[in-house]
């Protein structure tokens, strides 16, 4: 575990000077000017029924994904919400997640995702891991963030690999795929705050990760189905 911890500032910088380096893909979805571009506004048509499976399950599951952060961190703010230092911490996080959320939003309806039916579980799952885990003190709500942000990084990276069937002539899927890898390192940089932030020292960390990250991959397996 004390590799993780000497990496995460390391990768943090490697983020960081990519962001330098690149126009943020979600601007597309939250910038007016670009409210009327075919990639923010049409879907392809031409799918085979494997590829418009993949793609509805991959939105299903990442919008009901956003939802579940934004209870987690509505949680731990309800509970941590008064202490000075961490205030900053989680409300920095939770405000990407707020655009996460918006993004995703745009993306379902552009294209013509069904939400999943768990959407008020998540919400109140959500919650509740973010309150339990912020009672036990602010290194366990951090353990909550590197659990969940860890099992997150590596379902972008597989959703990644599985978008690569999908047809890259129709402009809204390279976006897509840009909005996605945008994610997957705020996620990634979620994770590194909670290490620097002595997640490794909460009660039980090993125990608490494990649990956590379990729940995080069951929930993405349902997801995918409902």
């Amino acid at each position: 575990m004390l590799s993780v911890a000497r990496l995460a500032p390391r990768n943090a910088i490697i983020i960081s000077l990519k962001r330098l380096n690149s126009n943020l893909a979600s601007r597309m979805y939250t910038d007016p000017q670009y409210a009327t571009r075919p990639a923010v506004t049409t879907t392809p048509q031409d799918l085979t029924p494997q590829q418009k499976a993949s793609l509805d399950s991959a939105l299903r599951v990442d919008q009901a994904g956003e939802v579940a952060a934004n209870y987690i961190y509505m949680g731990q703010m309800f509970i941590l919400g008064h202490d000075r230092r961490t205030r900053p911490l989680l409300q920095e996080m939770w405000d990407q997640e707020k655009k996460h959320l918006l993004v995703m939003d745009k993306l379902q309806l552009q294209h013509r995702i069904r939400p999943t039916i768990l959407t008020e579980v998540a919400k109140v799952a959500g919650f509740g891991l973010g309150a339990v885990t912020a009672l036990m003190g602010k290194e366990a709500a951090m353990a909550c963030t590197e659990a969940v942000e860890t099992v997150i990084g590596e379902h972008y990276d597989d959703q990644l690999v599985e978008m690569e069937s999908l047809p890259h002539d129709h402009p809204s899927v390279p976006l897509l795929k840009e909005v996605v890898k945008e994610f997957r390192d705020d996620e990634l940089e979620h994770l590194d705050t909670a290490v620097e932030n002595f997640s490794q020292q909460a009660p039980a960390h090993a125990l608490l990760s494990s649990v956590i990250g379990a729940g995080c991959k069951v929930a993405i397996e349902l997801c995918k189905r409902m």
